[in-house]
């Protein structure tokens, strides 16, 4: 069966990170999503080849010059079809292409307009440049990672861009295009970063508030200062990461470590904590990484071994629930979530900018005459199909 989006059309608009990853969740979800390159190649960085392109996987690509009028004309025509539009340029560039939501949703009065931004829409950082670390510094949350006396540490890019930015986005047009199924009109969504992450945030700023949470990096219950919730390194220089706060994985914990729960201090008597981590930190010192994993094993201790890249997908669990899936020659995680009636799947392996130039303007209704101006013009690409 088709995805759970099949028949949705979702224009993206040429962009690095959040965006295209939201565009890529929905086209694992089916929808049909068509993303504008850039008919002249930018300077990005080390290029990616398509195939390890995985924010690109499942979409197919027309490349135009939206400096050209021809070219702006002609995404319009892709506007006027679409479903769902995103964008992740700094706040004005899309109006100033002739493609912000005024000139989109005049023309197509059902589309919900996404928007992908660091800082938002507006306000006093609205034109600033920015990047994950620089969201979770102003929102409070990179404060509060890391360990104790030591520097905040960044959470790689996953907790702005992705967890507070795509995540957000993707949610957020889903819900527009549900309420436009209902009302006809389409609507803008504006998903910023720095509000995405202070809103993961909402529980520790609610401890906070409470006195439950201390200003200090590592002396709280999930951020490493607990010493039943967090890493420890093994006897072979590997890593095992434990989560026991209920009282009876605790119980479980110890006794896979061979302590007496009843010689030990509360487990929650945080003026202990230190000298505790640092006892457990012996114990797990005895043993290798997988000995302690045949240790636990069978026991509620909220235990697991620290895997590297190359060790999860060959991983027991993870081969069993197919997380990863070979596609296109290499290995992919595969589309989350899973659907029972209408899966999500990998049906198309990330396109050349241009790749479908021609294809897709025919068939979201653009006129032959039209395709062959913007060839004569030079504003728009068609790439051959990459060899994989």
């Amino acid at each position: 069966m088709p995805g759970p989006l099949s028949g949705v059309h979702v224009l993206e608009l040429p962009a690095i990170g959040p965006a295209p990853f939201c565009g890529a969740l929905l086209a694992d979800m089916g929808a049909d999503v068509v993303r504008i390159d850039r008919a002249a190649p930018v300077d990005l960085g080390t290029p990616v080849p398509p195939r390890f392109d995985f924010y690109n996987r499942n979409k197919r690509s027309v490349a135009l010059d939206l400096k050209s009028r021809l070219a702006v004309e002609a995404a319009l025509q892709l506007v006027r079809h679409a479903d769902i539009l995103i964008e992740g340029f700094r706040p004005g560039v899309a109006e100033r292409l002739g493609l912000g939501p005024d000139e989109c949703l005049a023309i197509n009065p059902r589309l919900v307009y996404g928007r992908m931004t660091g800082w938002g829409q507006d306000g006093p950082l609205a034109q600033a440049v920015g990047h994950d670390i620089n969201y979770l510094a102003l929102s409070g949350a990179l404060h509060c990672i890391g360990e104790n006396r030591r520097p905040p540490v960044p959470p790689l890019n996953l907790a702005a861009d992705l967890g507070g930015g795509a995540m957000y986005l993707a949610v957020g047009v889903l819900a527009a295009l549900t309420e436009a199924r209902v009302s006809g009109r389409g609507q803008v969504v504006d998903a910023a970063m720095i509000d995405g992450v202070a809103n993961l945030m909402s529980a520790f700023s609610a401890f906070r508030q409470m006195g439950e949470w201390t200003d200090e990096r590592g002396e709280n219950i999930v951020d490493g200062g607990a010493p039943f919730y967090g890493t420890y390194e093994t006897r072979d220089g590997n890593y095992v990461a434990v989560g026991a706060i209920e009282g009876r994985f605790y119980q479980a914990l110890t006794a896979g470590m061979g302590l007496d729960p009843g010689q030990l201090p509360p487990q929650n008597d945080r003026t202990t904590w230190p000298q505790l981590r640092e006892r457990f930190a012996e114990i797990f010192k005895t043993r290798t990484r997988d000995e302690w994993v045949a240790a636990m094993a069978g026991r509620d201790a909220c235990f697991s071994p620290v895997l590297n890249l190359d060790e999860a997908p060959v991983h027991e669990h993870m081969r069993a629930r197919k997380v990863f899936s070979a596609f296109d020659g290499v290995q992919h995680p595969s589309p989350a979530p899973r659907f029972g009636r209408t899966p999500a799947a990998l049906r198309r392996p990330a396109p050349a900018p241009g790749q479908h130039s021609a294809e897709v303007l025919a068939e979201w209704g653009v006129d032959a005459a039209d395709i062959a101006a913007l060839k004569r013009a030079g504003a728009m690409l068609q790439a051959e199909t990459p060899e994989r």
